[in-house]
């Protein structure tokens, strides 16, 4: 009897196992070796890590938010992380300009130009750095420079316009001279 308890539990076994075996080859012959668009999944290998990643993304933001101090912690710990990422150089300049220390972003640009040459990015915000200054010739040159690089960018074209309304602004009629 024993015996025969344990031919069936064998041969049940067996076509329990068989039924997963063709349930499994089935979903093989079924699923595409190589799906459109390419492997979905990336080897390790394949991704580029930077270490400023996380403080640069963190850095821009706290940017956004108008948080500026603490943006430019993160900007400041993403360029000792890698001191070769233009965009971390550029945030730390962007963040100390808005927390006035304009040496500083001096600086912090002079960096981002000596790694990555003067892109219509950093010639756009060291405008807008003068601008804040209150230096407005300087100002216009710096987007008059960006704008021959790229015409069509909206930002440089807004940046132009607030610095014709300041311009306007501050301008005084001959009469009223004291």
């Amino acid at each position: 009897m024993r015996r025969l308890i344990l031919v069936l539990a064998c041969c049940c076994l067996g076509i329990v196992l068989g039924g997963c075996d063709y349930t499994l080859r089935e979903a093989a012959i079924v699923a595409p070796v190589d799906p459109p668009g390419g492997d979905p999944v990336q080897e390790p290998t394949d991704v580029k890590y930077y270490p400023s990643d996380e403080p640069v993304r963190l850095g821009l933001e706290h940017f956004n938010r108008g948080a500026y101090g603490i943006a430019n912690r993160y900007f400041r710990d993403a360029v000792e992380k890698s001191p070769k990422d233009v965009t971390a150089w550029i945030g730390l300049a962007a963040s100390y300009d808005r927390i006035r220390r304009f040496d500083l972003a001096d600086q912090a640009y002079a960096q981002a130009i000596r790694l990555g040459g003067e892109t219509v990015q950093v010639l756009n915000d060291q405008g807008y750095s003068y601008m804040l200054r209150g230096n407005l010739n300087a100002a216009r040159r710096k987007f008059e420079k960006a704008y021959s690089l790229d015409p069509t960018n909206p930002v440089i074209a807004n940046n132009l316009e607030l610095l014709n309304g300041s311009r306007r602004f501050i301008e005084r009629p001959p009469n009223n001279q004291p």
